[in-house]
């Protein structure tokens, strides 16, 4: 098939991949109504179109963020068990980003290891922990993470218990008789299964195999996070991994200006305005939504804070819309993992190409000439604002 947007690499990765392992990465929480508005939601903030301003043949979508320069204003964000949907993904991810001069952040729950993955690519990556009961292993992948050159920790503190994904149930993912049922799937999809239930192997959760010394395997996955995540944890709790790591941090899951406040205050250099991809808790604000009110809220007392915003993100069109929202960068989860599924890392890279080109025109079209240009003037002026505009006129 003609692969042109994201929209087509998940039609394509829907036709290649087992069910169990399309839904998983498709699905959300309950209804999945936050997983639905994160796009449409997005999908309505008007850009403002300027024409024949100034001179627009050298648009530059570069940022440098934490002292790393990026091509993009974005980062491959953490999804787990991203090596089943290509052989070895979390390695092939990777590098794409790397290729693409991006940065790729590593999950916790990956296929593979971080003692794979950091030595396949030039730039360091960064590492996503959960908030977890068992703090020998929070310490032990910490300590690798920082061996292996890690330069970012993403704290991910959204999923404190498992949300209701009904899907999974229903796909084979979890449920009854599920690893029969994901076997049978797999007899049906022949192409991932030589490519990566044969070639793919050891599919087990890597960090955590390396820590306890055995094979963790899928079977174990959901069992293993629901006994590990951890709903007593405060800020206090996290206060010794701020101690311990000593590079850039950023809290993963916020929705509030006031919890985004605290995280300024409890120390981390940044936030990621995210519910989790819908993933979590029906119901609540799209990252969208949320984001204005955090900026209004951090930006000023803390303007070297970096707020980064993920969830709905699915073209270039979109991230322009997010830095004119305020967010300093954006994070990817189901769209790349759609182009990985469906092509690998060649997949990920025409996708990064792809979500550039959009950029360029966007920022073309709004008179934006470097990524700092986009800003909250970069969009269509509701009625109520045009109105206080005049009268400050007056």
């Amino acid at each position: 098939m003609i692969i042109s947007s994201t929209k087509d690499y998940r039609e394509a990765a829907k036709r290649r991949l087992p069910p169990f392992l399309f839904h998983y990465i498709d699905g959300g929480a309950y209804d999945e109504a936050t997983l639905r508005n994160n796009v449409s939601d997005l999908s309505t903030i008007a850009l403002r179109q300027l024409v024949l301003r100034e001179d627009m043949t050298n648009v530059d979508t570069s940022t440098q963020i934490f002292g790393e320069q990026f091509s993009l204003p974005l980062a491959l964000a953490p999804v787990g068990l991203t090596g089943m949907y290509a052989r070895r993904g979390e390695v092939q991810a990777a590098k794409a980003a790397d290729k693409k001069g991006i940065p790729f952040t590593m999950s916790t729950v990956s296929v593979c290891p971080i003692e794979e993955v950091a030595p396949a690519i030039n730039r360091p990556m960064w590492f996503q922990l959960y908030v977890l009961r068992d703090r020998a292993f929070m310490k032990n992948v910490l300590e690798r993470a920082k061996a292996a050159g890690c330069s970012t920790l993403v704290f991910t503190v959204d999923m404190p218990v498992p949300g209701a994904r009904y899907r999974d149930a229903h796909s084979g993912m979890s449920g009854p008789n599920a690893a029969m049922r994901r076997y049978m799937q797999s007899v049906f999809h022949p192409h991932w299964a030589w490519d990566v239930g044969v070639n793919g192997r050891p599919h087990d959760l890597g960090n955590i195999s390396k820590y306890r010394g055995q094979p963790t395997g899928l079977e174990d996955y959901i069992g293993w996070l629901g006994a590990n995540f951890d709903p007593s944890i405060s800020w206090k709790d996290l206060q010794w991994i701020r101690e311990f790591w000593e590079g850039p941090m950023i809290i993963k899951g916020i929705l509030d200006p006031e919890d985004a406040l605290k995280a300024a205050e409890f120390g981390a250099d940044g936030i990621i305005v995210s519910n989790h991809g819908g993933r979590q808790l029906d119901g609540v604000l799209s990252s969208a939504k949320a984001l204005p009110a955090i900026v209004d809220a951090v930006k000023p007392k803390y303007p070297e804070f970096k707020i980064f915003a993920d969830s709905g993100i699915r073209n270039g069109l979109d991230i322009v819309r997010m830095l004119a929202l305020g967010a300093d960068a954006c994070l990817i989860g189901r769209a790349f993992v759609y182009a990985l599924g469906a092509a690998g890392q060649a997949g990920v890279e025409n996708l990064l190409d792809l979500m550039k080109k959009e950029m360029h025109v966007a920022m073309t079209l709004t008179a934006a000439k470097t990524v700092s240009e986009i800003t909250r003037d970069s969009l269509v002026r509701t009625e109520k604002q045009l109105v206080e505009a005049a009268s400050d006129l007056t």
